[in-house]
């Protein structure tokens, strides 16, 4: 099942008349980058978190969250730390001062200071929970849960990716019948413009000579080639789309070698029309590597 790197999950657990919400949301990254963006969490237990987030949810750039619901019947107490309050204050109002403002203090958005730095998440601390036996068992099961969420999540996220991806890749299959459609028109062009060149100049060849060169020359901007290669690129992102587990960093790779065929498909084009197609094609083929780049 295709899944996207990009998802959140929440969950809830309450403990010891403590409710305890836990948060997690992933972008795209080329690793496993996990940040426990929480006090709560005991030392000796943030590898084992670490280890069920990397192993369920592979890689990508992961925040965990975990908050205490304030207000809640026994929620644990929170106290001003009068250190960190003052510290803040002092350093808006001497940031202020150096700026030729007057001391926010003294002024009349001193409310809206004051308000802004009781919101910072240092200023309050809360008194941390001695999880244990049957405590870290509920909070484990609720990061748990907050997990399997944000799986479920990348995998509805996957489904519309797919569905996008291989729209783009079936309109880019479409453009080489349409680009067929002018080979004939093409070779006959370039064959009359060296014909045209020659009569303009009144210059006295060997036909049979000139021919050798005129089919040389022709055989020198056959695209043949690169179209056979750019259909089995397709049908190889097709395949891996379809058969790998987590086939992400493969599609990229698959888009470059598809995006070298369509840009030496372009630069032996030599005929207006077909530039146009090729123009077509990159537009697509954009738009799959910006989408590959968000699937696990």
């Amino acid at each position: 099942m295709l899944k996207s790197m990009t998802g959140y999950g929440k969950s809830e657990a309450t403990i010891n008349d403590v409710k305890y919400i836990v948060e997690i949301r992933s972008l795209n990254s080329k690793t496993a980058d996990i940040t426990l963006k929480t006090s709560l969490i005991p030392r000796e237990k943030e590898m084992e978190v670490r280890q069920l987030i990397a192993s369920r949810l592979n890689r990508g750039t992961i925040d965990l969250f975990i908050t205490t619901e304030k207000g809640a019947a026994g929620a644990c107490s929170s106290t001003l730390n009068k250190s960190t309050f003052n510290s803040y204050l002092g350093q808006i109002n001497d940031a202020l001062k150096d700026t030729g403002w007057r001391a926010a203090l003294d002024g009349p958005s001193s409310a809206a200071i004051v308000a802004g730095v009781l919101r910072m998440n240092d200023v309050f601390e809360t008194a941390r929970e001695d999880f244990s036996g049957e405590g870290w068992t509920l909070l484990y099961g609720a990061i748990q849960e907050a997990v399997e969420h944000l799986d479920s999540f990348r995998a509805t996220e996957g489904a519309t990716l797919r569905r996008d991806v291989l729209a783009n890749l079936e309109k880019i299959e479409s453009f080489i019948p349409m680009v067929e459609g002018f080979e004939a028109e093409r070779v006959a062009a370039v064959r009359e413009r060296i014909d045209t060149r020659m009569s303009e100049l009144k210059l006295q060849v060997d036909s049979n000579r000139l021919e050798q060169e005129i089919i040389f020359y022709i055989d020198k901007l056959d695209i043949n080639e690169e179209k056979v290669r750019l259909r089995q690129h397709c049908r190889y992102f097709r395949e891996t789309l379809d058969g790998d587990q987590f086939p992400g960093k493969k599609l990229g790779f698959i888009a470059q070698e598809m995006g070298r065929e369509i840009n030496t498909l372009g630069s032996k084009a030599n005929h207006a029309e077909i530039q146009k197609i090729v123009v077509k094609m990159k537009a697509e083929l954009e738009k799959i590597k910006e989408q590959s780049m968000n699937i696990l």
